[in-house]
């Protein structure tokens, strides 16, 4: 603009000037200002004219960022105001009287819950999981891990203690880190690797009269009224032992069946005894 005005000072007369700003290419735009210039005036011609346009677009520059700033500084106002918008807590509009009286309750079709009950335990009377499996009888909990194949016993760590067991691979996650079921009696637990492929845990009991019904608390528990002990091993325990076990299958096969148990049948005995002892008392109302 301030070399069109230049021109127009040294020709009072006013000329059309047709070309289009390609944003891609001014310099093809400015050029075509110059040439229109030089064609319409001497302003070109003069010695001062590089100096005199270059304090034109000095100038320009000026303006230009002079505007920029006015902008910027007009729209510091509304950022503050947003800013602190921002910040303040949004106001909830509250709920008008007629939206606080109550409602008809709806109807919910709830869905049955599937009951989660016990685990019937493996051939092993325990579980079989993705990294470990467990075994036991009455004495003894066998632990059977899966590891890569090649795996030394200096790269695994197995730490027994009365209440935990912690086994897995040195450097990795522990396989089992957990409390046990019941206590177990760490002098007479021992580990071994099997064919460089298996670490076998083997722990004795505390209990050995009560079967576990998890290895490590937390787990799934087996339902320990459908654990099968091994009846060819019977003849190994000592009478007491063999009789308390003996007793305990009796009692799970009656509490399957629906029927009472070894002690309860015992007091109904007794109950029938007594009663027959004192015919003169009246047991009609009596609950047992």
């Amino acid at each position: 603009m301030a070399i069109i005005s230049e021109m127009q000072e040294e020709k009072p007369s006013l000329l059309p000037f047709n070309a289009s700003l390609d944003p891609s290419n001014p310099l093809g735009f400015l050029e075509k200002v110059l040439d229109f210039i030089g064609k319409e005036s001497d302003f070109l011609l003069k010695d001062a004219a590089e100096k005199e346009i270059a304090t034109a677009v000095t100038a320009a520059k000026k303006r230009l960022r002079e505007a920029k700033k006015e902008q910027k500084e007009s729209l510091k106002p509304l950022e503050k105001k947003l800013k602190e918008e921002s910040s303040q807590p949004m106001e909830v509009e509250k709920p008008k009287k007629e939206s606080l009286k109550p409602t008809e309750p709806m109807e919910v079709e709830e869905k049955p819950k599937e009951e989660e009950g016990p685990i019937v335990p493996n051939k092993g009377n325990g579980l079989d999981f993705e990294t470990y499996s467990w075994t036991q009888n009455l004495q003894e909990v066998t632990v059977t891990i899966p590891v890569p194949s090649g795996t030394k016993p200096r790269s695994v760590t197995c730490e027994i203690k009365k209440n935990r067991l912690k086994v897995g691979i040195k450097g990795q996650e522990p396989i089992i880190d957990g409390e046990f079921f019941n206590a177990v009696k760490p002098d007479d637990c021992f580990w071994n690797i099997e064919d460089q492929k298996l670490i076998s845990v083997l722990l004795t009991k505390q209990d050995q009269m009560e079967w576990w019904k998890c290895c490590v608390k937390g787990e799934p528990e087996i339902d320990t009224q459908k654990v099968e002990p091994e009846s060819s091993k019977l003849s190994d325990l000592d009478p007491e032992t063999r009789s308390t076990v003996e007793k305990m299958m009796f009692d799970q096969r009656q509490k399957q069946m629906g029927l009472p148990t070894s002690d309860e049948m015992e007091k109904k005995d007794m109950m029938k005894k007594f009663m027959s002892q004192h015919p003169e008392m009246d047991f009609s109302n009596a609950k047992f």
